[in-house]
């Protein structure tokens, strides 16, 4: 019989949860513009993102080797068998809230803000891995937006140059296909990305109480996540749909074609590199860059205020959020 601790159980029910909320929370990144262009019906698009994300988890377990050990010193933090819990809770809760009220936060902020609050408060600062937090975590989570929002601009033009002279209607016919195919290369790499961050922490969670030698992502980690994304996916996120597909600027059959092929091949190369960017926010800006190549008034950039406001306090919310809840569970006497 198996000696596995209830405790890391419990953590690993949690971070499945997560993965699933993570699935909830952006499916939107996969499937809002192929939605609100019309190119695919709900229903149809979220089984696609859910059966491709699943695909994409499956497929690389870079993302999660920087999860697992490029944020926290597991020499540090190897004491802890908490940690990892309320770095979940702490995503978690985070994650619910912006879901409640419609904005496309980062769950990727969120999981790593939380191992960061959980991680300072367990052993302090020199708990963290301060140099690969800066080059694989915080210099691609804000250069990745920025190039979106580029390359989204400037597909955008190259399109409209291409297809210029050509009639409205014959464009859609043309791209609607392609766009189908744009959507699918999208929710797979959401996968590839996202799903990863999840087997990162479970990695961790299992290096932590002995379980493993290593952080090598066992298979039966990465299947298990990969199927509660896609169930998760399968759930969908319509509150934040509205709100990438309608709110941010009426977007075209060229635009959803720029931003989604943008967004994706950014998110790819991510995470070949291993890095953990916010699929959320690199689908956004490629939403934004889009619109801005008509005029900057087509964007509404009092929303884009709003959501930026949300996503610069992500990572500190969750941080403080899965502190707190570090220090209930030492209270009510939680692992150690």
């Amino acid at each position: 019989m198996l000696d596995v601790p209830l405790l890391l159980v419990v953590i690993v029910v949690v971070a499945l949860i997560f993965d699933f909320t993570n699935g909830v929370h952006d499916c939107a990144n996969a499937i809002a513009t192929v939605v609100t262009t019309k190119v695919l019906s709900p229903r149809t698009a979220v089984i696609m993102a859910a059966v491709l994300n699943l695909v994409g988890a499956l497929l690389g377990s870079e993302v999660a080797h920087t999860l697992g050990k490029g944020i926290v010193n597991t020499e540090v933090v190897m004491g802890s068998q908490i940690l990892v819990l309320a770095a979940l809770i702490g995503a978690i809760a985070w994650n619910l809230l912006t879901w409640y009220f419609g904005f496309p936060s980062s769950s990727s902020h969120a999981l790593i803000g939380g191992l960061i609050g959980a991680a300072v408060t367990h052993a302090g600062f020199a708990s963290l891995n301060s140099s690969s937090i800066l080059s694989k975590i915080i210099l691609p989570l804000i250069l990745s937006p920025l190039a979106g929002f580029a390359i989204a601009y400037g597909m955008t033009l190259m399109l409209q140059f291409l297809l210029k002279g050509t009639d409205r209607r014959t464009v859609n016919q043309r791209i609607k296909k392609v766009r189908i195919l744009s959507a699918a290369f999208m929710a797979t790499s959401h996968g590839l990305n996202d799903a990863q961050k999840t087997m990162g922490v479970i990695t961790l969670a299992l290096l932590l109480f002995h379980q493993i030698g290593s952080i090598e992502v066992p298979f039966w980690v990465k299947l298990s996540c990969a199927v509660a994304m896609g169930l998760g996916t399968a759930m969908g996120g319509w509150k934040i749909i509205k709100t990438m597909g309608n709110r941010i600027t009426k977007l075209e059959m060229v635009n959803g074609l720029a931003a989604e092929t943008s967004a994706s091949l950014i998110i790819t190369g991510a995470s070949v590199l291993g890095a953990p960017i916010s699929t959320t926010h690199t689908i956004t800006a490629c939403i934004f860059g889009t619109g801005s190549s008509k005029r900057l008034s087509a964007v509404r950039w009092e929303l884009a205020a709003n959501l930026a406001l949300a996503w610069v306090v992500t990572i500190p919310a969750s941080a403080i959020v899965a502190g707190l809840f570090y220090y209930l569970l030492q209270l009510c006497g939680v692992g150690k």
